[in-house]
């Protein structure tokens, strides 16, 4: 069971990015996926959230407007579309899948929003 988040880095504030996690070793379309992120010396935060069909999704008032989460169940893809990034967007996004009470998470990948 593996995810594996990528393209993060490095983008200048007002600007955007698209983080993609790529799953394998799980029925994908069985999964709820989620992205949270972390900051310096805190918890996870939840991001944004899709349930397995994609019919329903969740995003956090905080990003709300600027990022979209979607995914494509064909290709065990799930994606993060970053617009607008502020500084505050600076963290390790981590992506996750769940289904009833197993969770499966990624390593995290970087993205830093330089002001």
């Amino acid at each position: 069971v593996r995810l594996v988040e990528i393209g993060g880095g490095l983008v200048q504030a007002g600007g955007s990015l698209t983080l993609a996690c790529a799953a394998s070793g799980i029925a994908f379309s069985d999964y709820n996926m989620a992205w949270y992120r972390r900051q310096p010396g805190q918890a996870n935060e939840l991001v944004a959230s899709i349930s397995s069909n994609g019919d329903t999704d969740y995003v956090d008032s905080v990003v709300k407007g600027r990022f979209t989460i979607s995914r494509e169940n064909a290709n065990n893809m799930v994606y993060l579309q970053m617009n607008s990034l502020l500084p505050e967007d600076t963290a390790i996004y981590v992506c996750q899948a769940n289904v009833q009470f197993l969770e499966v998470w990624g390593q995290g990948i970087q993205v830093t929003v330089s002001s």
